[in-house]
């Protein structure tokens, strides 16, 4: 008897995974990611709606270009077009450049 409880508890814990392919296990995942990715662009836009000074709107902003960047890398994975990494590299490059000046215009506005 106690082998056949034991052998029901672990079916109830075990998870199939016959019919799971490994692409559609990617596959999940990567659409796991851009649901948690949707959801920080969300909470990145109240933040730049809401935020109280222009260094936060401009974090923010910078944040929310980022997290765009990387839906488009899991988008180019999932769909397989190696031609949208390209895009987001290009993104990134220009967010990091946008990000620099506007340390620059702070750091000048500062000083007396």
């Amino acid at each position: 008897m106690s082998t056949t409880l034991a052998a029901t508890l672990a079916s109830w814990t075990m998870v199939s995974t016959e019919n799971w392919s490994f692409s559609a296990i990617v596959s999940a995942i990567f659409w796991g990611v851009m649901i948690v990715l949707g959801v920080s662009i969300v909470f990145s836009v109240w933040r730049l709606l809401r935020g109280p000074t222009l260094p936060d709107r401009v974090v923010a902003l910078d944040l929310f270009g980022m997290l765009a960047v990387g839906v488009i890398c899991v988008y180019s994975v999932i769909t397989e077009q190696p031609t949208l990494l390209s895009v987001g590299v290009v993104m990134g490059l220009i967010l990091f450049l946008g990000t620099c000046a506007f340390a620059l215009y702070m750091e000048r506005r500062a000083k007396p």
